[in-house]
């Protein structure tokens, strides 16, 4: 596969209940490539968020090797630059409006130019919120917060954008309208995606699709 931007062998991950050992994932094998869209569906409790916080080097491995681009460097300023998130609630600063919510995304790389806050508007413009953009999260509906965290996601320009369940407290017509965005913003700007979803529609508009079982991925 040419340009491979994700790389994960063998990931496996188990979790301690009592005294019982939980194997939730067993040996995840994974290239994404530049530009591609690939969902990854299963069972609740199949694993599908954990590996989620591995891919995005926020939870480390109990086993295996991942690698952004070919190199294992998955500190916090690295991540800020070579991925964006979205999550299944949004995460949004309550104190902070629509714009000051997507600049966050570019503090973590250092300090707000002139540059940044154009890119916060074009970005705004693209989600269809650039009239809310002093609109508090309270102010605004469920579908609305998404797109901000969608806009938040591709604030540094990120080579790609992991999503977690990213319509799962919306309802079905917004959550429609959520997953075109992300995928036509993703397809515009070439930028990779890993969609978990339980939605076998939204995963089929990826170009690939997985499913996750027995913590490990099987076809279909």
């Amino acid at each position: 596969m040419s340009d491979v931007i994700l790389t994960a062998r063998g990931l496996r991950k188990t979790f301690i209940s009592g005294e019982r050992r939980l194997e939730v994932l067993t040996g995840i094998d994974l290239d994404v490539a530049a530009g591609e869209s690939v969902s990854i569906r299963g069972e609740s409790g199949s694993g599908k968020s954990t590996l989620l916080q591995l891919l995005a080097g926020l939870d480390a491995p109990d086993a295996g090797t991942l690698a952004w681009a070919g190199l294992p460097d998955t500190s916090t300023k690295r991540r800020a630059k070579f991925l964006g998130i979205v999550f299944q609630s949004f995460y949004l600063m309550p104190e902070l409006n629509s714009r000051e919510n997507v600049l966050m995304a570019r503090r973590l790389l250092g300090g707000i130019d002139a540059a940044a806050r154009a890119r916060a508007d074009d970005l705004l413009a693209k989600v269809g919120l650039l009239e809310r953009m002093t609109h508090l999260p309270a102010q605004l509906s469920g579908g609305e917060r998404q797109r901000v965290a969608v806009a938040r996601a591709l604030m540094n320009s990120p080579r790609l954008i992991l999503a977690d369940e990213p319509t799962g407290n919306l309802d079905e017509r917004t959550g429609d309208a959520v997953i075109e965005l992300l995928l036509g913003l993703c397809a515009e700007t070439k930028t990779s995606l890993v969609l978990v979803t339980h939605n076998t529609a939204h995963a089929q508009k990826t170009h690939r699709q997985l499913h996750l079982r027995g913590g490990t991925f099987a076809h279909g």
